[in-house]
């Protein structure tokens, strides 16, 4: 037997898509909650997310030199999208419902409130292994 064998992709075990009431504007006919769909996205995802969701700023004094930037609220919103399996945000039906035209966009229409969505967001990281939320990470820094 390799000794690699136990790193083997067929031992790699699955995680299985979890389920969650997201906001309370959203309910069936008993007025429960709607459950929502969360897939795990892979750490290819989570870097091409993260790639669009990043700039250049010029460094102040210093010509033609740049740092990169990471919009926070884009890379959430799209971690988001990319999270939830069910309903589809990609929909165009749904989102006409809604009034608008993009994925990010019908997320924010349905889920208003903002400390559901905050709830959500954080939810949405804890799902995705990151143990300390974006915004705790911010808080930290700045200390």
């Amino acid at each position: 037997m390799s000794k690699f064998a136990e790193f083997m992709k067929a031992n790699k075990t699955v995680r299985e898509n979890e389920m969650h009431a997201v906001t309370k504007s959203l309910c069936d006919k008993e007025g429960n909650p709607l459950e929502w769909e969360f897939r795990h996205i892979t750490s290819k995802e989570n870097e091409t997310i993260r790639e669009d969701c990043t700039y250049e700023v010029p460094v102040t004094g210093k010509p033609n030199m740049y740092r990169q930037k990471l919009k926070n609220s884009l890379y959430i919103q799209k971690m988001i999208v990319s999270s939830v399996a069910s309903p589809d945000l990609y929909d165009a039906q749904l989102q006409d419902s809604y009034g608008v035209k993009t994925p990010e966009d019908l997320l924010l229409a349905m889920v208003d409130d903002p400390g559901e969505y905050n709830d959500l967001a954080a939810y949405v990281q804890k799902l995705q292994g990151f143990n300390v939320s974006f915004e705790d990470k911010v808080d930290e820094a700045k200390n």
